[in-house]
């Protein structure tokens, strides 16, 4: 029943996006090109839907059925089914829906002015319709101009963080925060190349991953370790759990989690759950704690105090967590982390261009989407990270490697 109100949920959802698009789109066209047919038009409209709702068509029913028998769904995993089917979906609805932000914004505009102007309605419709049009030719060759630009690009950010009386053993202490690699199939080998060598380029004392190392499927969990293996690192590397490491088996999370550790302790990476690990630099010590809070297994409110009391005594704490949710964040803030890292979110992995916000389903998830979030000593940092799920494109949210240097006040 949760699969089938989602799916309902979805379809109507679709059917908005849709419809709006292309009754704006097709009422300017009517107007600026009154010598197209409308036969074509409608052509045009036709081709556009089947395009669009093939692939959510597919789902559905492929959903409803696997519901039915009690198993997982099948989606090909062939280049023809990418290109024809899964690619021309995402790039058409994230184009409907970056216009229809816009085109909500022309409405409003267009309500306001036939107020104002009662008699010079044809004038602004006419303004409008170019408007409109001005607008779809910019995201069409914008929005797959920018998801191509997401998908290659990998971007290094410089954190500086200074604390008062940081010890000189840490001073210039460069610390790598990187999350959700998520191989797959869409994540190759290509990608984590790259990916793992800009994370070398940058020369880390220690690096510490938000989890996520797969999507689904066991089939690339060696392939990830291979990768995240070759990172250069000092003083160690580290992760916590994500959610997509239980996922690899999707009946059997405990299966999942052990062969994901397991594959990245063989390259001597250790994912830690729950716990705290003192790691020392020289006569200093970095004390980090390890929390599990993913959708799988959210962490109990009094974790964190089992686990600090052993911290009092380090130089610098550190907590690091999957999912940046706001009660993890405040506990932290409580507990007087000097750093608080997550991922999870893909910096909002698809983020819709609007004028003074960038919009992103994942703000009714947190309100800590990316970036640098202040709590008077406290910095909570949330990373980009490289991978994809659900929708295999990245949109305005390009992949990186934060990189935190800690300096002396």
């Amino acid at each position: 029943m949760r699969y089938l109100a989602l799916i309902v949920i979805g379809i109507i959802l679709l059917v908005l996006v849709e419809t709006y698009f292309i009754k704006k789109v097709k009422k300017a066209v009517k107007r600026i090109f009154p010598e197209i047919f409308e036969k074509t038009i409608k052509t045009g409209k036709i081709i556009l839907l089947i395009i669009v709702n093939i692939y959510p068509a597919f789902l559905t029913i492929n959903w409803l059925y696997a519901d039915i028998i009690n198993s997982a769904a099948y989606v090909p995993q062939n280049w023809f089914f990418d290109y024809f089917i899964i690619y021309p979906f995402w790039f058409l609805i994230l184009l409907f829906v970056q216009c229809d932000l816009f085109f909500l914004i022309v409405d409003l505009i267009k309500l306001i002015s036939f107020l104002l102007w009662k008699n010079r309605k044809e004038k602004i419709r006419s303004i409008e319709a170019k408007v409109i049009l001005v607008l779809t030719f910019i995201f069409i060759i914008y929005v797959p101009a920018r998801i191509i630009y997401d998908y290659n690009r990998i971007s290094i950010r410089i954190v500086e963080f200074k604390k008062k009386d940081l010890p000189d053993a840490l001073n210039n202490f460069k610390i790598a925060l990187i999350s959700d690699l998520q191989a797959d199939r869409y994540t190759d080998k290509k990608r984590l190349g790259n990916y793992i060598s800009k994370v070398n380029s940058t020369h880390p004392d220690l690096v510490l991953m938000g989890g996520d190392v797969i999507t689904s499927t066991p089939d690339y969990i060696n392939e990830a370790a291979d990768y995240i293996g070759m990172i250069k690192s000092k003083y160690g590397i580290y992760s916590c759990v994500g959610d997509h490491d239980n996922w690899a088996y999707r009946h059997d999370y405990k299966r999942s989690l052990t062969e994901v550790e397991d594959a990245l302790q063989k390259k001597n990476v250790e994912m830690l759950d729950d716990t705290e690990k003192k790691i020392y630099v020289g006569n200093t010590k970095i004390g980090v704690t390890f929390i599990t809070n993913t959708y799988v297994s959210q962490v109990p409110l009094n974790t964190l105090d089992n686990l600090t009391s052993d911290l009092d005594s380090v130089d610098l704490k550190i907590l690091l967590v999957h999912q940046p949710r706001k009660f993890v964040v405040a506990e932290g803030v409580k507990k007087k982390y000097d750093l608080i890292l997550a991922g999870h979110t893909h910096g909002g992995q698809v983020t819709f261009l609007f004028p003074f916000i960038n919009l992103t389903p994942t703000l009714i998830e947190t309100p800590y989407v990316r970036g640098d979030f202040h709590f008077g000593n406290t910095l909570l940092i949330v990373t980009r990270g490289l991978g994809m799920s659900l929708a295999p494109v990245r949109y305005n949210s390009t992949p990186v490697i934060t990189l935190i240097v800690l300096e002396k006040k």
